[in-house]
């Protein structure tokens, strides 16, 4: 389970980020929806390391992550599958996954069957297994975000953050990309989504927060807040 209380986070001097608290409980799916600029992406970096938190505190299974570096909080089980992707061009599909697996590898994590998990990620999404021996670079941004999703589950995590995993796709891509979201959900992977299509996300979500100007306006149950008319009104009405 993932906890957050009371973050401050942000950029400098600029707070973005002013006092959020949020819960994120075990084999469930939350989402984190708001407009553009409402800190969204900011949160995910302060929850996995790539920004410091300012004050507040973040707890993975009960153990606080506060601030401590990205490779620590990867290894106590936190995968972050980053807006914009990052695969690593110049290496090939399956040596992506296999890097995603290197807490495990390393024994930081337990390790399990590392090729077993491959082949199952290859079979969660079916392009990467086609292209397994293709660079990442090379890749469609499409695929590369699928890659992205995969690699972060190959490190067999306690919580997966899913940033705009949508962000810059065609509309049958995207139908894709929350097609194994589905799946993911369905096998009880615990997850924590930002997406800019809120009706996409509420629709594969248990519970939702709603972000405004960096701060927690709204949360509740996902089907709930679909039928709130605040939330069809701001989010709901261009969404996918």
């Amino acid at each position: 389970m993932l906890k957050v209380e009371g973050l401050y986070a942000g950029y400098g001097s600029t707070d973005v980020l002013h006092g959020i608290s949020l819960t994120v409980p075990k084999g469930k799916v939350v989402s984190l929806i708001g407009s553009n600029g409402a800190g969204k992406t900011t949160t995910m970096r302060a929850l996995s390391g790539m920004i410091k938190p300012k004050r507040g505190g973040v707890l993975l299974n009960g153990k606080s992550i506060t601030g401590l570096d990205s490779h620590r909080i990867a290894r106590l089980g936190l995968a972050h599958s980053p807006e914009g992707r990052r695969v690593f061009p110049t290496l090939s599909v399956q040596d992506n996954l296999l890097l995603g697996a290197f807490p495990r590898l390393s024994g930081n994590r337990p390790k399990g069957n590392v090729r077993e998990d491959l082949e199952s990620a290859m079979e969660l999404f079916p392009r990467l297994k086609e292209r397994r021996r293709q660079l990442a670079g090379t890749l469609s941004g499409g695929e590369q975000q699928m890659l992205a999703m995969a690699r972060a589950v190959m490190m067999r995590p306690d919580v997966i953050l899913l940033d705009e995993p949508s962000m810059g796709l065609a509309p049958i891509l995207v139908d894709e990309v929350f097609k194994i979201v589905r799946k993911l959900k369905a096998q009880e992977v615990t997850m924590l989504l930002v997406e800019q299509f809120a009706a996409a996300a509420l629709d594969v979500s248990d519970y939702a927060y709603v972000l405004e100007s960096g701060r927690i306006a709204l949360e509740g149950p996902a089907e709930k807040l679909k039928g709130d008319s605040a939330v069809r009104a701001a989010y709901l009405g261009g969404a996918h």
